[in-house]
């Protein structure tokens, strides 16, 4: 059985945190319901049309729910949200504005009276304690914004110009924290039958995701700088140039590797005892140098070649790889890594998610907007006259 099979998570979501987090509930097997504005839904399925007229984020983050329109600002729905919560959820999640979720009523503390083992969680983008808010609570928090503020950017890029993420990894920090809480909070439940409130802030999880900068940086210690692919602290480590016009990604992490390096992958022995190159710190310092001598030793090889130079030396390497590339990778093919999911849009690729399984990830369709509106609507009691009636006041 799915480990979460049985489960029902009530979800106000938008964008990637909230959505990433619930996505994976689903994928073990939870109930989600998505609740969304009627007409436009949430606005992350208006990013892009990439997906067969799709938006890319959305159907990245939102297979195997239901979506379930509801304008929570409306009298007739508010009741709605009220009883899906109190007759179906398990556990509430939101990454509303901060105290928006209050105002309608999906307050933690207004919630934990009536429902106590309820589990709520609030991702936000600086936090929502109430009693310790900070002077950021209230300030708009996308992803690059805290990508800038967590110091990620400041670490990376290339010495000219600082430069974020390409995926959004402020949200899916924050997305990967909320998913763990929750299910530390659902064992915990288990033991104790309570639920409890879990505040999630973007960024209090990338500044963890950033904290070997950090103490790099402690007490007032220069920063790693910026290199590009390159690693800040440990060279060789990163990209370079073979003779066709590739480039491979290749990293030695100690001084056994060095001394391969030198003699199997540059053939040249003689430099392992380079008084320059000896140490880690050493080749850091002198990688401008060392570099060069990489580049003419490659200049007359085929990425192929070197690839093959490196695997001889036991040296770790990459490919550097487009989304094409990724797409066809013969690893995520070779362990079956793909499967198909339904959409609106007909049957679409999907990776499984990450870890082994004795029973297969839940992956069901990714919803259209409001596919179950009128389905939960009937399971909470509410007749076909009723649900007509909620149609016509624009409620759902």
């Amino acid at each position: 059985m799915q480990p979460l099979k049985g489960l029902t998570v009530v979800t106000l979501e938008h964008a990637i945190a909230a959505p990433f987090a619930t996505r994976q509930l689903a994928d073990l097997g939870a109930r989600v319901i998505k609740v969304e504005r009627p007409g436009s839904g949430d606005f992350a399925r208006g990013y892009d049309q990439r997906v067969r007229g799709l938006a890319s984020h959305f159907v990245w983050t939102n297979r195997s729910k239901e979506s379930f329109t509801l304008d929570v600002k409306h009298p007739e729905a508010a009741r709605v949200l009220e009883r899906l919560v109190m007759e179906k959820a398990d556990v509430v999640v939101q990454n509303l504005a901060p105290g928006a979720a209050a105002r309608l009523g999906l307050g933690y503390e207004q919630l934990s009276r009536r429902k106590p083992g309820l589990i709520v969680c609030d991702i936000s983008g600086y936090g929502d304690d109430p009693a310790n808010p900070g002077p950021y609570r209230d300030k708009k928090a996308y992803d690059l914004l805290i990508q800038s503020e967590a110091g990620f950017v400041s670490v990376t890029g290339t010495p000219e110009e600082p430069c974020k993420a390409g995926p959004s990894i402020a949200d899916i920090a924050a997305g990967m924290y909320a998913y763990s809480n929750i299910l530390a909070a659902l064992l915990q439940r288990a033991q104790t039958g309570k639920g409890q409130r879990i505040d999630i802030s973007m960024l209090e999880s990338l500044a963890e995701w950033t904290s070997y900068p950090l103490y790099y940086a402690f007490d007032g210690a220069e920063p790693p700088p910026r290199t590009g692919a390159s690693h800040a602290t440990i060279y060789p480590y990163g990209p370079f140039p073979a003779g066709d016009g590739g480039v491979v990604m290749l990293g030695l992490q100690n001084e056994r590797e060095w001394v391969a390096f030198c003699d199997k992958v540059l053939r040249q022995p003689a430099m392992a005892t380079d008084a320059r190159f000896t140490a880690n710190y050493k080749r850091v310092a002198e990688r401008e140098a060392l570099r060069d001598i990489i580049i003419e030793a490659f200049a007359s090889l085929t990425v192929a070649q070197v690839l093959e130079r490196l695997e001889d030396a036991q040296i770790a390497n990459a490919q550097v790889n487009t989304m094409r590339d990724v797409w066809s990778h013969p690893q995520l093919q070779a362990r079956g890594r793909w499967t198909q999911v339904g959409s609106p849009k007909g049957s679409l690729p999907a990776m499984l998610p990450p870890g082994s399984w004795d029973v297969g990830p839940r992956m069901d369709p990714v919803p259209a907007l409001g596919e179950h509106t009128d389905a939960i609507l009937s399971e909470l009691g509410y007749g076909a006259a009723e649900i007509a009636a909620l149609h016509a006041a624009q409620a759902v």
